[in-house]
């Protein structure tokens, strides 16, 4: 089973995005999931948290028939501040991810699922990686419309420095080279055979 085609909670990119609030209850809020490259929702669930407390907290997620309390924990970092992860349900490790893979009733840590679950870039070949680290920068730079591989360049994107997009869209190019030899490669022994 591939854990990215579950659920995923990511406690740095909900602090981020506003949903968990520091020194405070927030929400309950409205989460939604979607597929990377298409953007098509998958699921919607209700949010709601407590970090009043500087050590300790919970989030509350309510995800169809799933009504779960998670533990948050923060840490102290090295350079000041603090840093908050999900004490896992099943393990007590702390995660920055606790992951809902299809057809399981709670969310969990990746340790928790053990060999159950994998990532997808497990099942895929050199080429199959290649392509797709190539695809997540173009979508990077220009949304999901340029993930697809052409012959055009992506626009940089308002306020990226010219040195990064440059960067970027020559690791895109190189990554591209390697997923074309797979295809080169198949159409060597096509011909070989004809």
């Amino acid at each position: 089973m591939c854990l990215q085609e579950g659920l995923g909670l990511n406690i740095n990119r909900l602090i981020r995005r506003g949903f968990l609030k520091r020194g405070t209850v927030a929400g309950p809020y409205y989460l939604t999931w979607s597929y990377r490259y298409s953007e098509e929702r998958i699921a919607a669930g209700i949010l709601t948290s407590d970090l009043s407390e500087p050590g300790s907290g919970w989030v509350r997620i309510e995800l169809g028939t799933i009504k779960q309390t998670v533990h948050l924990v923060s840490q102290p970092r090295h350079l000041g501040g603090r840093q908050w992860y999900f004490r896992c349900p099943t393990t007590a490790l702390l995660a920055s991810t606790l992951w809902l893979p299809a057809g399981a009733s709670r969310f969990a840590s990746r340790q928790s699922w053990g060999r159950q679950v994998a990532y997808s870039s497990q099942f895929q070949s050199r080429h199959d990686r290649a392509l797709a680290r190539a695809q997540a920068i173009r979508a990077r730079l220009g949304g999901a419309n340029w993930a697809g591989i052409d012959e055009f360049d992506p626009p940089k994107p308002k306020g990226m420095r010219w040195a990064t997009y440059t960067r970027l869209i020559d690791s895109s190019r190189q990554l591209e080279v390697v997923a074309d030899e797979q295809i080169f490669s198949l159409l060597n022994q096509w011909q070989r055979l004809s």
